[in-house]
């Protein structure tokens, strides 16, 4: 078995298990500095660094060098964002192996001849082909209410009984963004047949309390992003409107993050 997967294995049994997502090899260093135990990767700040928008935008050899740059960088282990798996599933599985990935999170969406989400019977056998190409651990990202596929009524079940089928596939893990009042997330940890993973965002309970609620997985998707172009936005606009720096007085020292990195 992979060290690292092992590593990334054993710290499932930490509940919640709290995964930064980083968009480049920088913000991976600075996450890990700050004490993080694994990181993920957000395709959508990724996207944005390559000048598109979130959505499948980037093409899969893209994507590689960027999972390959941040698993370099860092000594903990890295769960990859693989989007809907970028045509061929088990092509890419195995190049975000070869990168050095720990995991990966594949998710349902979009599905095919204009439908939102893919059918669950043609995502399960997605993850049985990520299943088959070696040792890594699988989040399986269920997109029913991130995307508001279906009538309201019926999001819970149909969340469920995806998630319990992408259980049976092989997945690890099941991800359902875009929940985030307790009383769901609570229904959704006693329903579905393995851990879960659920999404922070500001109106979200907190890391303790999700973990009281039987999370186990918390990301953030693309909000430490978010939060870091608004601190660049807002020393530009200091910079261009009264012409002070005290935004820029907030960062970190060069010293200390030249210091993350070797000379190579």
């Amino acid at each position: 078995m992979n060290a690292k997967v092992a590593q990334f294995r054993r710290l499932h049994e930490q509940r919640p298990l709290v995964l930064p997502n980083a968009w480049d090899a920088a913000s991976a260093r600075v996450i890990e500095s700050a004490g993080a135990q694994a990181i993920a990767t957000t395709s959508a700040a990724v996207s944005w660094t390559h000048g598109r928008r979130d959505g499948q935008t980037l093409r899969r050899e893209e994507m590689m060098r960027v999972i390959q740059s941040i698993a370099a960088a860092v000594s903990v282990p890295v769960t990859a964002d693989l989007e809907g798996g970028y045509g061929d599933v088990p092509e890419t599985v195995r190049a975000v192996i070869a990168a050095g990935a720990a995991g990966i999170n594949l998710e349902d969406s979009p599905g095919r001849d204009g439908q939102t989400l893919l059918t669950p019977e043609q995502h399960a056998e997605r993850i049985r082909a990520a299943r088959a190409q070696g040792d890594l651990v699988i989040n399986a990202r269920i997109d029913v209410y991130l995307l508001q596929a279906g009538e309201p009524s019926g999001r819970f079940d149909e969340a469920v009984r995806r998630a319990n089928l992408y259980r049976a596939a092989g997945a690890d893990c099941l991800f359902v963004p875009g929940v985030v009042d307790a009383g769901t997330i609570s229904r959704l940890v006693r329903a579905i047949d393995g851990p879960l993973n659920i999404m922070t965002m500001p109106s979200t309970p907190t890391v303790p309390d999700l973990g009281r609620l039987g999370v186990a997985r918390v990301s953030v998707g693309p909000f430490l992003a978010l939060a870091a172009l608004a601190a660049t936005r807002r020393a530009a606009l200091e910079l261009l409107g009264p012409g002070t720096y005290g935004a820029l007085a907030e960062g970190l020292p060069f010293g200390e993050v030249n210091g993350m990195f070797d000379s190579r």
